[in-house]
């Protein structure tokens, strides 16, 4: 940990944004503290519809600049991380009176050709009475678009960069609030208080960095105390994941009569995702929820494609999150840009804040950059950009060689179940050897959750991964909620609680 009394830079929001700002400056050589009130990841970061993609619908707005280095990123960020990062290809039926071929195929071009794509394949056109990706669909679908886009696990894509930060020296915080801040002689003096225990401190910092995502403007206001807190438009997306729909591992686009788009996407194995809403929201986002009107949107929208019809009693899950969109005055939701917007105050003997609003997990990794452009230009300039060509943690592996990696991993320690050894591999990548340590069996991996989570996962990410909570652990830095009943989460809970007190600060 970084001993100064003054940190360089103070980070308030441990999403996508604020976890990939962190790993950035700190990697440059700043001294970083970043806070987030909840845990990594708990608002939009581990709310999207988990696709790292160009955005091929947002062609239709024009947001060419948006979709090139959103398409740009796709290979970079799948080269860094191999393990929750991979190809999907995609679907895209064409239903007549909708968007005409000609137009989709134009979209498509643009996508195949904008974007630097190497590694992923190029679009076709499908005979669905033909292809296995037209039996789960209604027959009057007779012809189809596939092209390529890419898969995220998004909230391990936020604790692999705030683990990354913190193994370059940021001190990362989680439970602890930001409840004031004020400029004190051209530096900030942060003070934050300890969810878990009530403590309060003060950090001083040159610069500070707002990155709250739906709370950005409440930042502005509250925090800060500035007037000026008009920025975000919030955009509630919902999801609902029900039972498998289709074993095909392509993903599935499919566009509305009301001129909106959803996805169907295999997920977690055993399931499909279906998703996403887009409606604006006026609440607070701690709240958000799936709304039954959505539910209902949801299943129509998919039962106008899939042969078999989605009910409501098809549901295992849902979630739901609030989207900062920057507020450009777009009549629509859907129509509001995903790009991103750094705006500054302060400097010449002010201490300086930038604030990010808008953004899209995909370019989180260009927005960290250009925000560290922003930072330079009040702090001067440390290391040049790297982040380009640095796997994230357990990512140090071929992108294209995740097979032979859980091949290695099931070598290494043969008693794990195959199923066991790529869930592993998924998640943790080459550090699940960290992970399994020397254990030579399941029963050196300690107590077993449920399904295959055994004591051994659950330690690693308390000590590793700022996992406080079982909803930390069962919902973000894994799925096993989708899997576990409500008394073995419980379980989890009380256990959980029992070890955490001793680590609170050991992932520091």
């Amino acid at each position: 940990m970084d001993a100064s009394p003054i940190r360089d830079i103070f980070v308030i929001g441990g999403g996508i944004n604020g976890c990939g700002i962190a790993r950035d400056a700190a990697g440059r050589g700043f001294s970083v503290f970043l806070a987030e009130m909840n845990d990594l990841a708990s608002g939009t970061s581990s709310g999207s519809t988990k696709l790292i993609h160009g955005g091929l619908r947002y062609l239709e707005f024009y947001e060419f600049r948006l979709v090139r280095e959103a398409l740009m990123e796709r290979e970079v960020l799948w080269k860094n991380a191999p393990h929750i990062i991979w190809p999907m290809r995609f679907v895209l039926p064409y239903a007549k009176g909708l968007r005409p071929a000609w137009l989709i195929r134009l979209g498509l071009f643009l996508y195949d050709h904008i974007g630097g794509r190497k590694l992923l394949p190029a679009t076709r056109t499908l005979d669905m009475a033909r292809d296995p990706a037209g039996k789960p669909l209604k027959p009057l679908f007779k012809k189809a678009f596939e092209y390529s886009d890419g898969w995220v696990n998004d909230a391990r894509l936020v604790a692999l960069n705030a683990r990354d930060a913190a193994d370059r020296g940021a001190t990362i915080r989680t439970r602890t609030k930001v409840v004031g801040a004020r400029r004190e002689g051209g530096v900030w003096t942060i003070k934050i208080e300890n969810l878990q225990n009530g403590e309060i401190e003060e950090i001083k910092a040159r610069l500070l960095v707002n990155a709250a995502g739906p709370w950005v403007d409440h930042v502005l206001s509250g925090v800060v105390g500035l007037n000026d807190v008009h920025n975000v438009r919030l955009v509630q997306g919902s999801h609902i994941v029900i039972a498998k729909k289709f074993d095909d591992p392509r993903a599935y686009f499919f566009q509305n009569k009301d001129g909106r788009i959803i996805f169907a996407i295999p997920y977690e194995d055993e399931f499909t995702l279906i998703g996403t809403t887009d409606q604006d929201y006026p609440g607070d986002p701690h709240d958000v929820k799936i709304s039954e009107t959505e539910i209902d949107y949801l299943c129509a929208a998919a039962s106008e494609y899939f042969a078999q019809p989605v009910k409501r009693s098809d549901i295992v899950w849902t979630y739901s999150a609030v989207r900062p969109l920057y507020d450009d005055g777009a009549s629509k939701a859907q129509e509001a840009t995903r790009d991103y917007v750094l705006k500054a105050d302060g400097g010449e003997g002010t201490a300086p804040i930038v604030n990010a609003f808008g953004g899209k997990i995909t370019t989180y990794r260009r927005l960290s950059e250009s925000m560290l452009e922003k930072i330079e230009g009040f702090l001067g300039k440390r290391g040049k950009p790297w982040t380009a060509n640095a796997p994230l943690p357990g990512g140090d592996f071929p992108a294209t060689g995740f097979d032979a990696e859980v091949a290695k991993l099931k070598s290494a320690y043969p008693f794990l179940d195959a199923r066991l050894a790529r869930r592993l591999t998924r998640l943790y990548g080459t550090r699940a050897r960290t992970l399994l340590g020397l254990a030579r069996s399941n029963a050196d991996l300690g107590r077993c959750f449920g399904a295959d989570l055994y004591e051994a996962e659950v330690r690693y990410l308390v000590e590793n991964e700022w996992a406080v909570t079982a909803e930390d652990v069962l919902w973000r830095r894994t799925k096993h909620g989708l899997h576990l009943g409500r008394e073995q989460a419980a379980a989890l809970d009380e256990f959980m609680r029992g070890i955490s007190r001793r680590h609170v600060a050991a992932a520091e």
